[in-house]
């Protein structure tokens, strides 16, 4: 059985384009692998003004696709997070008279051969 192909809304504009540019069908249908059928519907939504909507759906869509992997970047460096925060609240908290950095850390205690 045919697996069905997918063209972009740019490949039929082009196709469309070179027909109306007066490349005959047969020929397109045939350096394209498509069929004449198939160009003839695309020329008629064209003309009808359905591939300037079909572009709209698709840069649409594609704004959402970005969005959603944003989304998820998201969720996932708050997964990480929790993920720490849990095992340092298994780990104990710290004592509140030792000082702490958020950035490194407990600070370390001093060897007495430093304090020469």
């Amino acid at each position: 059985m045919a697996r069905h192909r997918t063209h972009s809304i740019d490949f039929k504009r082009l196709v469309v384009q070179e027909f109306l540019g007066g490349e005959t069908l047969h020929g397109l249908a045939k350096r394209h692998d498509l069929s004449r059928n198939l160009i003839r519907i695309w020329v008629d939504k064209y003309e009808a003004g359905a591939f300037d909507e079909d572009a709209h759906a698709a840069d649409r869509a594609r704004e959402y696709e970005a969005r959603i992997a944003a989304l998820e970047r998201l969720v996932g460096k708050q997964a990480l997070e929790l993920d720490f925060l849990k095992g340092a609240q298994r780990r104990g908290a710290w004592p509140r008279s030792v000082p702490m950095s958020v950035i490194t850390g407990p600070q370390a205690c001093p060897s007495p051969r430093d304090a020469d």
